[in-house]
């Protein structure tokens, strides 16, 4: 049995591609495109104006991997950084979220994922010669892994360690365990764990 059309194969396809967007089911999509259609000209213009710019545009930094609109990136030109540190992210959206705590005004380094064996994510998928290049080129003192702590994260993390052995840099990981406002009831037994282990003085 055939699914009825009910609109137009140009409003289809929006509702495809805007199901593809991470956090967007089908049902969602068709919510989003209604709403654009809605407010064409308020939304869906300006959007459409914006993601045209964005294709011509947006570039991948040669230095970092961020995302912007100049290469190198605003983050690597920024005078006012501490260029002795890098923090390594597994991705971009990383990178931004730590930039939103503003608590630290380092450099970054993005590896583009995390190894994965069974996924056929090697070494020379990920960033991470660059990463040895730019720390054995000098000037660095540390390099902070703020990678994930799933299984990959860890994985990847003792790696990139590994690399950077053979260079007088220090190399620092994330605390883990109880979040600022967390209850001990609510935490799973592993994030308890790595509190214990991360412990410090009172």
């Amino acid at each position: 049995m055939s699914t009825k059309r009910i609109a137009g194969p140009e409003i289809e396809r929006l509702i495809q591609l805007l199901a593809k967007v991470p956090g967007l089911g089908p049902r969602s999509a068709r919510r989003a495109a209604l709403h654009l259609i809605k407010k064409k000209e308020q939304l869906l213009s300006p959007l459409a104006a914006a993601m045209n710019e964005a294709v011509d545009k947006v570039r991948i930094c040669s230095t970092c991997g961020n995302v912007d609109t100049a290469d190198p990136c605003m983050v690597c030109t920024d005078p006012r950084r501490d260029g002795a540190t890098i923090i390594v992210v597994e991705d971009v959206s990383d990178l931004w979220a730590l930039e939103r705590s503003t608590a630290m005004n380092a450099r970054y380094h993005v590896l583009g994922g995390t190894l994965s064996p069974l996924d056929g994510v090697g070494p020379d998928d990920l960033t991470i010669g660059k990463l040895v290049d730019r720390v054995a080129a000098g000037g660095v003192t540390e390099v902070i892994l703020a990678v994930n702590a799933t299984v990959e994260g860890q994985t990847t993390a003792h790696y990139v360690t590994d690399r950077l052995a053979g260079l007088s840099v220090r190399v620092t990981r994330l605390a883990h365990g109880v979040p600022v406002g967390g209850e001990l009831d609510y935490l799973d037994e592993g994030t308890i764990a790595a509190a214990l282990k991360s412990r410090t003085a009172f």
